[in-house]
Formats: C-alpha cells, sequence, structure tokens
C-alpha cells in the first residue's frame, strides 16, 4: 500500500475550511458578530463580551454534529473581521 494520499482523499482535505469566520459591527447599543458561513449571530456590550459569546455560541451551534458534514475541519479556528466606520470629511 502507498504511504501517499489518493487524490480524491486530498481534496476532500483541502476543501474543508479550517476557520469559521465573523463579521462584527457596531450598533447602536452594542457590537454585533454575524457568522459569514454558519448561521450564528450574538451581540455584546463590550468586545471582550462579544468575544466570549462568539466563542459559546460557536460551541453551542456545533455541539453533536459532524463537522466534516459541515465542510470544517476537526478544529477549526475563529476569526473576526471588524468594521470600522469610515471618517467623515467635512
Amino acid at each position: 500500500m502507498s504511504s501517499s494520499f489518493s487524490p480524491w482523499f486530498s481534496g476532500i482535505i483541502f476543501r474543508m475550511k479550517h476557520i469559521i469566520q465573523f463579521h462584527i459591527s457596531r450598533g447602536d447599543t452594542k457590537y454585533v458578530a454575524q457568522g459569514v458561513e454558519l448561521p450564528i449571530v450574538t451581540q455584546a456590550d463590550t468586545l471582550d463580551e462579544l468575544a466570549e459569546n462568539i466563542k459559546e455560541a460557536t460551541a453551542l451551534h456545533l455541539e453533536g454534529e459532524d463537522f466534516s458534514s459541515l465542510g470544517l475541519a476537526p478544529s477549526p479556528t475563529v476569526l473576526v473581521n471588524f468594521e470600522l466606520d469610515t471618517p467623515m470629511h467635512a
């Protein structure tokens, strides 16, 4: 048996997402995080609290799920993008 991966198997590995992405924006009173590929939304008063909420909401969403059926690698990480207001020019 060959020690190399078959093209079919290696293609599946490369298509699995290793990153779960969130977009963060500032609402009127709270910070809001929305999952880019997963239907996860959470909010908080501070960015530190929001980071904890993202971890908790992601864990609850993925609890009992087969990561590969969602296209996720076994141990994905979380990446957040923060939207900044564009300064207005006078």
